[in-house]
């Protein structure tokens, strides 16, 4: 659509004639020609599309007439069959997730539970059910909520070089041997 033409409209026209994404753009390119008789040619130039471009769309609409084109934004694509695993699982974690634990948090209980389910699988079904993601929460927002205590790395040993002058200071006989990880450091 010109310019000139998209400025007379009012915010509501604009709304239905200047469309925000590709799928509104097709629909309303696909409407100009089938449904108002618009040619080809000027369909294409209005929504922005080659000659070439339109006449692949308008091809592939006629072999999918039930092509849909309002559809939810979280609805899984047609023709997605989810896996046997996540069926049986969906309401497990729906039911977690209204209990409002993370997808962390709903993983890691699937898997004490001998049921593991990856991160982003859990993250599609929540997502399929409307869901919206969880902000986020300190570790402490975490544990003040009843939520399951927060992986945290294990602490590894450390070199104390006071225990390494205790052994050289306890007996007067040489060679000292000992056994330790850290042996690169007191070099």
């Amino acid at each position: 659509m010109s310019i000139s033409a998209t400025q007379k409209l009012t915010h509501e026209q604009q709304a239905f004639l200047v469309p925000k994404n590709a799928t509104h753009r097709q629909y309303e390119a696909l409407r100009a020609y089938f449904v108002e008789g618009l040619p080809s040619q000027q369909a294409a130039q209005r929504f922005g599309y080659t000659s070439g471009s339109f006449r692949v769309l308008c091809a592939e609409f006629r072999k999918d007439l039930d092509r849909s084109f309002f559809t939810s934004p979280n609805a899984p694509p047609p023709g997605h069959k989810p896996l046997p695993k996540t069926v049986a699982l969906r309401e497990q974690v729906i039911a977690m997730r209204k209990q409002n634990l993370s997808v962390y948090d709903i993983a890691r209980l699937l898997e004490e539970q001998g049921n593991p389910l990856g991160i982003e699988t859990i993250a599609i079904i929540l997502r399929e059910e409307g869901f919206a993601r969880l902000p986020r929460r300190s570790d402490e927002e975490r544990a003040g909520a009843g939520q399951l205590q927060p992986l945290q790395p294990d602490r590894a040993a450390t070199a104390d070089v006071r225990l390494f002058d205790q052994i050289l200071t306890s007996s007067s006989t040489l060679p000292h041997h000992f056994h330790t990880q850290f042996g690169g450091i007191f070099l």
